[in-house]
C-alpha cells in the first residue's frame, strides 16, 4: 500500500504538471496557495490533514468553469487518479472537489465534512485580498470580460448557469468575492479573511475615484 507522504507530493507533482501554463488564476500556484492555507487551516481546526491536502491539491484539477460548467468532471478526474495510487480516501476527497465550488449568490452550497469546511475556506480566502484582486482580473482577461461597464449591474445569481456566464470583472466583487468573509466555515477561516475583505473594499474605492478621473 503506498504511503500518505507518497500520495502526497506524487500528487502535487502531478498536478503541477496538469495545470502548468495555465493563465485563468485555476494555476498550480492557486493550487499551492489553497494546500499551504488548508494545511494551516485544518491544524488549527483539528481536521483530518491527509484528506484535507489531497483534496485541496486535487480540488481544481478540472475547474468546472473552465469545462462548460460540468460539474462532475474535476471529482471524476481525481477519482481515476487517487485510485491508481491505490488511495483508499478517495470518496471523501471527491465529494469535497465535487461540493466546494461557489456557484451563485443564492445557490444552495452543500453540506460539507469538516474536511471539506477546510479547503473551501482555504479556497475562497485564495480569491481574497491582494491575490483575490489579481485573479480575478487574470479570469476576467482570459474570458473576454470587459474590466466595469457602469450600466452593467451587478446580480445575485440563483443558478449555476446564470454566474457561469458572468459579467464585469468589477461586478464580480459584488457578486462573490464580497461575500465570501461572511461564508467562512471555520473561525481560523474568518479570521484569516478579515484582512483581505478590507483590502478589497479599499480597492475598490479607489478604482471608482480613479474611474471617474479622481
Amino acid at each position: 500500500m503506498t504511503s500518505s507522504a507518497t500520495i502526497i507530493d506524487r500528487t502535487a507533482n502531478h498536478v503541477r504538471t496538469v495545470l502548468s501554463g495555465d493563465g485563468t488564476g485555476h494555476d498550480w500556484w492557486h493550487v499551492y496557495r489553497v494546500w499551504k492555507m488548508a494545511q494551516r487551516i485544518g491544524q488549527a481546526e483539528k481536521a483530518d490533514l491527509f484528506v484535507v491536502e489531497l483534496a485541496a491539491l486535487l480540488h481544481d484539477i478540472a475547474d468546472w468553469k473552465l469545462h462548460d460548467g460540468d460539474s462532475t468532471v474535476g471529482s471524476k478526474i481525481a477519482r481515476d487518479w487517487l485510485d491508481s495510487l491505490d488511495a483508499h480516501i478517495s470518496e471523501h476527497v471527491c465529494q469535497i472537489i465535487a461540493n466546494i465550488s461557489f456557484k451563485g449568490a443564492k445557490v444552495e452550497s452543500p453540506t460539507l465534512s469538516q474536511e471539506g469546511k477546510v479547503v473551501q475556506d482555504a479556497d475562497r480566502l485564495d480569491a481574497m485580498g491582494a491575490i483575490g484582486i489579481a485573479r480575478a482580473f487574470a479570469y476576467g482577461g482570459a474570458k473576454g470580460q470587459a474590466i466595469y461597464d457602469p450600466a452593467c449591474k451587478p446580480t445575485e445569481h440563483g443558478t449555476a448557469e446564470a454566474y457561469l456566464k458572468g459579467g464585469t470583472t468589477i461586478n464580480h466583487f459584488c457578486e462573490k468575492l464580497l461575500l465570501l468573509r461572511d461564508r467562512m466555515n471555520t473561525a481560523t477561516g474568518r479570521a484569516m479573511a478579515e484582512a483581505r475583505h478590507q483590502f478589497m473594499e479599499d480597492y475598490l474605492r479607489r478604482f471608482y475615484e480613479e474611474w471617474e478621473g479622481g
